[in-house]
């Protein structure tokens, strides 16, 4: 399996460290409230909440993410090590992107989210 691949796990990995942290710092998250998580989430403020929409952008955006990623190997098209290049940018992003959303910082957080799409796209392009 190659590193893009493991990219793709990864990705998938990153939002459920977005949810813990919405759930176990400071939130009062309890074993009752995992009955109905998504309306304890949907009460949540500050960096809580926006740590929730992280997680909920993760999911929206991973299997755009992973359709991209294994385009480019089926097709043949592009070379691993590009592959590969833009597959782990676009985990790093994604990390950085969360934190950002976490710590409020907007305008920073919607250039990191564009990176991570450019990594999308070019690896659309990179499997012509």
């Amino acid at each position: 399996m190659t590193f893009g691949y493991w990219c793709i796990l990864f990705a998938y990995l990153i939002p459920y460290g977005a949810a813990a942290y919405a759930k176990f710092t400071g939130s009062g998250f309890t074993p009752d409230n995992n009955r109905h998580p998504r309306d304890f989430l949907a009460k949540l403020e500050g960096p809580q909440a926006r740590a929730n929409a992280a997680q909920q952008n993760a999911f929206e955006i991973t299997p755009l993410f992973a359709a991209a990623v294994i385009v480019a190997h089926v097709t043949g098209g592009a070379a691993q090590g590009t592959i590969n290049f833009l597959a782990l940018l676009f985990v790093v992003s994604r990390i950085i992107y969360t934190w950002l959303y976490i710590k409020d910082r907007a305008t920073q957080r919607s250039k990191v989210w564009a990176l991570g799409m450019l990594c999308i796209v070019f690896l659309f392009f990179a499997a012509v």
